[in-house]
C-alpha cells in the first residue's frame, strides 16, 4: 500500500507537504525561543526585574515556560489539531480570530499584486521575446531589472511620502476599512502597496516569460505553424504563450506564496492589518503562540498554494497527467 502511495505523484506531494509543515513548526518553534528574553519580560517590561522567584514561577506555570521544550511543542501541536492556536496577551483574544480577521487582508493584497505583476510582466516578457536584442528587449530587461533592484520598502515609502505631499492622497492614514465595509476606501488602500509588491513580483515573471517563450519559438511546430499561415497573433496567444503557461504559473505560484508571508514590510508602512504584521507585532511583544501558530497557517496557504499550482499544471500540460 505504501508503494501504491509513493507511486501516486499527488499523495507524494501531499507526503511531502505534510513533512514540509512539521520541518516549519520545529523551526520556528526552536528559533523563536533561542531569542533573548521570554513573554513574561516582554510583557512585564523592566517590572519584570521586580518580580519575587514565587511570582515568576507562577507565571512560568501559567505560560507553560515551565514544561521541557519537548512537552511545550507536542502539547502546542495537540492544541492545533484541536482548533486552538493560542492567546493573544496584547490583543486580548485568541489567535484564531486574530489570523481570520488578518488572513483575507494579505490574501486581497496578495491577488492584487499578482493581477497587477501578471499584467505588467507576461506582456513585457512577450515583448521582450518578440526581437531579442533590440531596444524593446532592453527596455524590458531594464524594467525587470529595476523590479528586482528596488527594495519594496524604499519604492513604498518614496511612492507614499510623494503622494501625500503632492496630492494629499494617503487613504491608509484613515483605520483599515473591509472590502465590504467600504470598497471604494477599500480599493484606495490597496492600490499603492498592491502596485509596491505587483511591480517586484512582475520582473521574474517577466523574465520566466519571455526565457519560456525564446524557447517556444525556437521548436519545429512554431516555425511550422508559421509557414501554414497561422495569423500572427494567434499564434502569439494560443501556441506561444499557451505553451510557455507551465513556467509561467509555477513562478506566479512561487511569488503568490511569497506574498502570504513576504509582505510584511509593505503592510507595516501601508499600515494594513495583514498576517504579516501580526507576526511582526508577535515577535515584537514575544508571544510565543501568536507567532507560532501564525508562521504555521502561513506555511499552510504555502502548501495548499503549491498544490493547487501542481494540480494546474494537469489542466494546463497533458504531459504531466500521464507522469
Amino acid at each position: 500500500m505504501f508503494r501504491q502511495i509513493l507511486r501516486n505523484s499527488v499523495l507524494r506531494r501531499i507526503l511531502a507537504a505534510l513533512g514540509t509543515l512539521f520541518g516549519v513548526a520545529i523551526f520556528v518553534f526552536l528559533m523563536l525561543r533561542a531569542i533573548p528574553g521570554d513573554q513574561i519580560s516582554s510583557n512585564l517590561g523592566t517590572e519584570a526585574a521586580a518580580l519575587t522567584p514565587a511570582q515568576r514561577a507562577a507565571l512560568e506555570s501559567y505560560y507553560g515556560l515551565d514544561q521541557p521544550l519537548i512537552v511545550q511543542f507536542f502539547s502546542w501541536l495537540g492544541n492545533i489539531f484541536t482548533g486552538n492556536l493560542g492567546f493573544s496577551a496584547r490583543a486580548q483574544t485568541s489567535v484564531l480570530d486574530l489570523t481570520a480577521a488578518a488572513l483575507p487582508v494579505t490574501f486581497e493584497l496578495a491577488i492584487f499584486s499578482i493581477v497587477i505583476a501578471l499584467a505588467i510582466g507576461i506582456p513585457l516578457g512577450m515583448l521582450s521575446a518578440s526581437k531579442p536584442d533590440s531596444i524593446r528587449d532592453g527596455f524590458g530587461q531594464v524594467v525587470g531589472l529595476a523590479g528586482l533592484s528596488i527594495p519594496a520598502f524604499l519604492l513604498g515609502t518614496a511612492l507614499l511620502a510623494i503622494l501625500a505631499s503632492s496630492f494629499g492622497f494617503n487613504p491608509n492614514g484613515q483605520g483599515y476599512a473591509t472590502l465590504f465595509e467600504d470598497p471604494l476606501l477599500n480599493l484606495q488602500q490597496m492600490l499603492l502597496p498592491s502596485i509596491v509588491l505587483g511591480f517586484g513580483i512582475a520582473a521574474p515573471i517577466m523574465r520566466t516569460t519571455r526565457t519560456a517563450v525564446l524557447e517556444i519559438r525556437a521548436n519545429d511546430f512554431i516555425r511550422t505553424a508559421r509557414a501554414k499561415g497561422v495569423p500572427p497573433r494567434r499564434l502569439q496567444v494560443r501556441h506561444v504563450l499557451g505553451n510557455a503557461l507551465v513556467p509561467i504559473v509555477t513562478m506566479t505560484g512561487l511569488q503568490f506564496g511569497y506574498l502570504l508571508g513576504g509582505a510584511v514590510v509593505v503592510e507595516q508602512i501601508s499600515s494594513l492589518p495583514g498576517i504579516g504584521r501580526q507576526v511582526l507585532l508577535g515577535i515584537q511583544q514575544k508571544e510565543y503562540a501568536l507567532v507560532q501558530s501564525t508562521v504555521l497557517v502561513i506555511a499552510l496557504a504555502f502548501v495548499i498554494v503549491n498544490l493547487l499550482t501542481d494540480l494546474l499544471y494537469r489542466v494546463i500540460d497533458p504531459r504531466v497527467r500521464a507522469a
